[in-house]
């Protein structure tokens, strides 16, 4: 490349006003920037651009000749030519990092350049410019989306508008009765709206239950059961209702955590009418509706197996939709809730624990509802006992009853813990006092294998059985926690010791080691950073949920952060937890679940993932300040 004077300010403007964006500019941004430009020769064939020489410097207008581009990859099509007035690469410069595309000259191509902060000055100088700019980055970021779609052309149909609220999607007027009334009466009411569905309602005018066309041959028919009977015999109560400002992803994360198909509307406490499974969901192949009636009526681990396929069917086809990570995270651990609650109710039907007050607890990202498409068993149980000498044969029971759950979920798709952190075995089956000195064992001296241990187990929340003994062990933990500073102080630390994975020279700084080389895993250098801190906060300030987000959110609250700092933290921890997911699942055979080479991404995610792991390091600061470490 060899670089010279441009031409006269004159003839540069009027080359420029024959090309977008620069045929809306005013006269005093080109003032501005004309005089900053150099004119820069590019040899035929010579290489004008490329990632490996870092943050891009300078804007390139094509003034005479063509460029070629095509990403760093030697298998992938090329995109089309640029000519003469054709600006590259905005996104990467606007970033501050590299382009992830190789630039060529396919002719002698002469370019104006201009500097980076002149390129910054005027985007903020010039409208007509910086819309340009921002409409460029958008496309390049539904060009990504697209290709994800692509991935999913023959999984997933028409797609379901996202934003749009529960009162949006009620179809019909509500059609209601007094619960009180025959069901003769009810049926010729809905023959008469022409409806399968009706809402029963107290005396105050309040939705109390629901009568289907099912309840009918199932309640009425099928019984023998006269039509001159009251409603409320034979409706479906107690019913789900949620306001009409909820999302239609609201419900359905609802309906997978609750196993219902419809949800009745309210608002202002009164029932405007019904949504069902239908209205919300649109898929090829296999929809919730489906996955509830064969969670229902599976039988057999055999027929489990099959509602586990379709799980993952239906969230793949959800990711490719387009749904976001904080829904689409709750809707796979609402899934493989009931999933679980399934497999262990099939179990328990081979157990006699009439005489035992148990619980099963989900534990990690489990226990977080933060699953993932790959994850493994982390689980525990917890018993009460009455007296002491009752434990060992309390907990030799259980740990069978554990171990077939354990197989069962194994057959399922979750893979058993390598770490053993599972209910059959005799570490994580303890009774309530057990476990409360277990948990001021790790807390009073906590060593790495302690410390590692609580980054699990101090996650749990109750799946299936006795819920109520979760609270003694939940207030046991946070008051252990609370008072001892040593503990606090160290877990603050081992949430500081991994740093966010961010170059001193490139924009990412990736593994070395020959097995993963150039790749960063988005699990262990990326949400875990969230998850850690977000821990601390949970254990210090005596926060009982154990969502990442929710924490982050009441943690902020308490410490004082502005809100907007907080959700800028959120904001990039589910940026990556939709980076694992996507990664995972076009990775399934692959044996890279959570590793990403960052420089393959296209130049809007490379700065969304730098400013995810940016916020990560301010998460820490955050952290260390707190804690004054």
């Amino acid at each position: 490349m060899t670089t010279t004077p441009p031409l006269s300010v004159e003839d540069t403007r009027e080359f420029l006003r024959r090309y977008a964006p620069f045929n809306q500019m005013s006269d005093a941004a080109f003032a501005l920037f004309i005089p900053r430009l150099r004119l820069a020769y590019f040899a035929k064939g010579s290489k004008i651009l490329s990632p490996q020489e870092g943050a891009v410097s300078h804007l390139h207008i094509i003034q005479r000749g063509r460029v070629g581009s095509h990403p760093d990859n030697v298998q992938a099509e090329p995109d089309p030519t640029l000519g003469p007035g054709e600006l590259f690469p905005v996104g990467a410069l606007s970033a501050g990092g590299a382009t992830t595309k190789i630039f060529q000259a396919v002719d002698d191509t002469f370019c104006y350049l201009l500097a980076h902060d002149d390129f910054i000055e005027l985007r903020r100088e010039s409208p007509p410019f910086e819309r340009y700019c921002t409409q460029a980055i958008t496309e390049t970021l539904k060009q990504s989306l697209a290709t994800l779609h692509g991935h999913y052309s023959q999984r997933a149909a028409d797609e379901q508008t996202r934003t749009r609220t529960l009162g949006e999607l009620v179809r019909h007027e509500l059609v209601a009765i007094s619960a009180t009334t025959p069901i003769r009466e009810a049926l010729e009411c809905m023959a008469k709206a022409k409806v399968r569905t009706i809402i029963a309602l107290n005396g105050d005018g309040a939705p109390i239950g629901m009568f289907t066309l099912v309840d009918l041959l199932r309640r009425v028919v099928l019984p023998g059961l006269p039509l001159s009977a009251p409603l409320i015999e034979v409706m479906s109560s107690p019913i789900v209702t949620l306001p009409a400002s909820a999302t239609s992803y609201e419900a359905m994360h609802v309906m997978a955590e609750r196993v219902v198909r419809q949800i009745v509307v309210v608002d202002g406490g009164r029932a405007i009418g019904a949504v069902n499974e239908r209205d919300l969901f649109t898929l090829q192949r296999v929809s919730m509706r489906q996955v509830i009636e064969e969670l229902h009526g599976a039988g057999s681990l055999q027929e489990l197996e099959r509602v586990a396929d379709d799980i993952r069917r239906l969230t793949g086809n959800l990711l490719a939709q387009g749904v976001g990570a904080e829904p689409l995270t709750r809707t796979i651990a609402s899934l493989n809730d009931a999933l679980s609650r399934r497999a262990i109710e099939l179990v328990l039907g081979q157990h006699d624990l009439q005489d035992t007050d148990w619980c099963w607890l989900a534990l990690g990202s489990e226990g977080r509802g933060e699953q993932t498409f790959a994850t493994d068993q982390d689980n525990a149980l917890v018993f009460a006992v009455s007296d002491a000498a009752e434990t060992d044969r309390r907990r030799s029971t259980l740990l069978a009853f554990a171990a077939e759950v354990n197989a069962a979920l194994d057959t399922l798709g979750f893979p058993l813990c390598t770490g053993k952190v599972m209910a059959s075995n005799p570490e994580f089956c303890l009774s309530i006092d057990e476990w409360k000195v277990k948990f001021l064992a790790w807390i009073r001296e906590p060593t790495p294998q302690a410390l590692l241990a609580a980054n699990i187990v101090f996650d749990f929340r109750p799946l299936f059985g006795d819920m109520t003994l979760v609270d003694a062990m939940r207030h046991g933990v946070y008051g252990y926690a609370q008072e001892n500073k040593i503990f606090l102080r160290l877990i603050v630390q081992n949430a500081l010791e991994v740093e966010p994975p961010l170059g001193l020279i490139r924009a990412f700084a990736t593994d070395d080691d020959p097995a993963h080389k150039g790749t960063i895993d988005l699990k262990e250098r990326g949400t875990r950073l969230f998850v850690d801190a977000a821990r601390v906060f949970a254990l210090a300030l005596g926060i009982s949920d154990t969502g990442t987000a929710t924490r982050l959110r009441m943690a902020g609250k308490r410490l004082g952060v502005q809100d907007r700092h907080v959700a800028a933290t959120i904001d990039a921890f589910h940026f990556l937890q939709l980076l694992r997911l996507r990664q995972q699942d076009l990775a399934v055979n692959h044996g890279r679940a959570n590793r990403i080479d960052p420089y393959a991404l296209n130049e809007v995610e490379q700065r969304m993932l730098k400013e995810a792991f940016r916020q990560a390091k301010q998460l820490q600061r955050r952290l260390r300040e707190s804690y004054q470490l």
